[in-house]
């Protein structure tokens, strides 16, 4: 091995580094006199802290372990906050001034702008129940199908708005079958807490 001049058994010497500037060597000095005060108050509140951080550790893990076990009140409470939410319908009042405005425009003939009406207000009683649902670039396809809203509201929503696109987008005017479809969905899903209380 000593004959082969590939391996290298010989010393290495490496030059001299030199000294770190002033401004580093300064600024080192200058933060250990900032900071020591600080290492000394931890080193002496240690034996309090790390039970603090003992506790707040604990404390984590119980919260953890609840969070997945959950306790079945909790659960029905959720169950029960979610239920409410599927049931919304807007205010029976509000619902019946609107009908009653859009029967009149219906009753002249202006079933475009009656079942318009109805899409409107409709998207205005969402944002005012749900204002995190509706955006200023919400289209009326996008809300029929937003699945955060209760099922009826989906489906009348739904009905609604694919008579007003045909109306605005084909140009293709609507008749009084499209306003009474628009309408029984509306009255239906608007109107059903007060069926149900019946």
């Amino acid at each position: 091995m000593r004959a082969d001049e590939s391996i290298q058994f010989a010393e290495v010497e490496f030059p001299a580094q030199e000294p770190p500037p002033d401004w580093l060597t300064n600024l080192l000095e200058w933060l250990s006199e900032v900071l020591a005060p600080l290492g000394r108050f931890f080193v002496a509140i240690w034996p309090v802290l790390q039970w603090v951080l003992i506790i707040a550790g604990i404390a984590l893990l119980v919260l953890l372990i609840v969070r997945m076990i959950e306790p079945d009140f909790l659960r029905r409470k959720k169950r029960s906050a979610a239920k409410d939410e599927d049931s919304w319908a807007p205010d029976e009042g509000e619902a019946l001034a609107l009908l009653e405005e859009a029967d009149r425009l219906a009753n002249e003939g202006r079933y475009d702008e009656a079942t318009h009406l109805l899409l409107k207000r409709s998207v205005g009683q969402i944002a005012q129940a749900r204002p995190d649902l509706v955006e200023p670039s919400s289209t009326a396809r996008e809300l029929s199908a937003e699945s955060r809203l209760p099922q009826g509201a989906r489906d009348a929503f739904g009905i609604i708005a694919a008579r007003v696109e045909r109306s605005l987008f084909a140009l293709s005017p609507l008749h009084q079958d499209d306003w009474q479809a628009a309408r029984a969905a509306y009255a239906d899903f608007a109107l059903q807490q007060k069926a149900l209380a019946a």
